[in-house]
């Protein structure tokens, strides 16, 4: 089911999208990173709709990176819907936000995250953040249906 070692990041911030982009460049990794832009995008992605309707629905990313203030559908939405699709169910979900509120963080775990990581925002520590997050989700987890 999870033969696709890419990344799902959904994010609409153009800046943290160039700023992950650039992280994941200097923390080497050679996972391609896709990026949607809104909640509604993000699961046409995973299911195969819409504009992304010609992808095969079971090449999922190895991790989705969601942010959770988002256009059309919000994080907390988007993690509802790939939580309740058997699908989707155990794909990994990364929260990477800047909230450090403990209601989203709460909230978000309730709903099924597999991790919540606020944004650093100094550059470095950013960078850092993205290379442990490549090499746990990425080298380090052992993921549901592969050997």
């Amino acid at each position: 089911m999870n033969g696709n070692r890419d990344i799902l990041l959904i994010e609409d911030n153009p800046d943290d999208v160039e700023l992950t982009r650039i992280a994941f460049a200097e923390a080497g990794s050679a996972h391609r990173l896709t990026v949607v832009s809104d909640g509604a995008e993000a699961l046409d992605y995973l299911f195969a709709r819409g504009a992304h309707a010609g992808r095969a629905a079971t090449d999922l990313p190895a991790v989705v990176l969601l942010d959770l203030n988002l256009p059309k559908l919000n994080g907390r939405e988007v993690l509802q819907a790939i939580r309740s699709d058997p699908a989707t169910r155990s794909l990994p979900v990364v929260v990477l936000t800047t909230s450090a509120e403990p209601f989203d963080v709460d909230a978000v775990y309730e709903l099924g995250a597999n991790s919540y990581i606020q944004k650093p925002v100094e550059f470095e520590r950013f960078v850092d953040a993205v290379r442990q997050i490549g090499l746990y989700w990425l080298t380090l987890n052992q993921a549901p249906g592969n050997p």
